[in-house]
């Protein structure tokens, strides 16, 4: 298992509200929701290492696959 580094985030409200809900929606705790969010905006801007995303690949596809269900 990949070590994690813990660290604060403090989040409007609104914001926090609007991610909870997102959360729900598709399954996931908030953490692992903004995780997925910041993940993927890396990888869209090329700033995510080859090598990390491999091991995440599976993962990705299922999240791509259920994120495209849902905006149908």
């Amino acid at each position: 298992m990949s070590q994690k580094k813990r660290f604060l985030l403090r989040l409007d409200l609104e914001l926090y509200e609007v991610l909870e809900k997102w959360s729900a929606d598709e399954l996931r705790s908030v953490n692992a929701q903004i995780e997925y969010l910041l993940t993927e905006a890396a990888r869209k801007r090329g700033r995510w290492k080859e090598n990390k995303a491999k091991k995440n690949t599976n993962r990705q596809k299922k999240d791509t696959q259920m994120q495209e269900e849902s905006d149908h």
